[in-house]
C-alpha cells in the first residue's frame, strides 16, 4: 500500500477564550479559559478522533446585582474534523460528555450543583503556522442533566491550537 493509502494521526493542544451564558433569567455572561487536548487519525478528507476538554466560566459582581455564578465542566468524547490539506481551514463537530458544576443564583434561589454534563461543539480552526492554528470560532449547546431547562449553557469561544509533533 503507498503513502496514500496510511491513516494521520494527528495530536493537539488548546487553549480557548470562552464565553458562557445560561438560559436561566437574569443570569450573565460568564467568561474564563477552555483547556484541552484532542487526537485525531483518519483517510484524506475526514479525520476522527477524541477530545477531552476543561472549560472554567466565572463571573463575580461586586455591587450586590449579582451574586457571583460558576460554570465548570470536565468533559470528553468523540469528534469528526473536515481536513482539506490544501485549504488552511478545518471545520469539525464534536459530541462530549462529562460532568459539570454549576452556581448561580441568589438566596433561597441559589443552585450549586455537580451534574452529568453533555456537550455538542461545533467550529473551525485556520492554519496559521505549520503547527498552530487560530480556532476562529466554536460554539457549544449542552446540558446539565437533572437541573432542567433552566440551566442550558450555550457557549462561544476562540483561541489557539498547537499541533505537537
Amino acid at each position: 500500500m503507498g503513502l496514500a493509502g496510511m491513516a494521520r494521526a494527528q495530536t493537539a493542544i488548546y487553549g480557548e477564550f470562552t464565553a458562557a451564558k445560561l438560559s436561566a433569567p437574569n443570569t450573565s455572561w460568564m467568561y474564563g479559559p477552555t483547556i484541552g487536548l484532542y487526537h485525531d487519525s483518519g483517510h484524506g478528507l475526514l479525520a476522527t478522533g477524541l477530545d477531552v476538554r476543561g472549560t472554567f466560566a466565572g463571573r463575580g459582581n461586586t455591587n450586590g446585582a449579582y451574586s457571583s455564578e460558576t460554570l465548570d465542566t470536565l468533559l470528553g468524547g468523540v469528534r469528526l474534523a473536515v481536513t482539506p490539506r490544501v485549504l488552511p481551514f478545518k471545520p469539525y463537530g464534536e459530541v462530549l460528555g462529562g460532568f459539570g458544576h454549576l452556581k448561580t443564583g441568589q438566596g433561597t434561589a441559589r443552585t450549586s450543583s455537580t451534574k452529568f454534563a453533555y456537550q455538542f461543539v461545533g467550529g473551525v480552526d485556520f492554519t496559521i503556522l505549520p503547527r498552530l492554528d487560530w480556532r476562529a470560532v466554536e460554539f457549544s449547546y449542552g446540558r446539565l442533566a437533572g437541573l432542567g431547562d433552566s440551566f442550558v449553557p450555550k457557549t462561544l469561544s476562540t483561541g489557539i491550537v498547537f499541533r505537537l509533533p
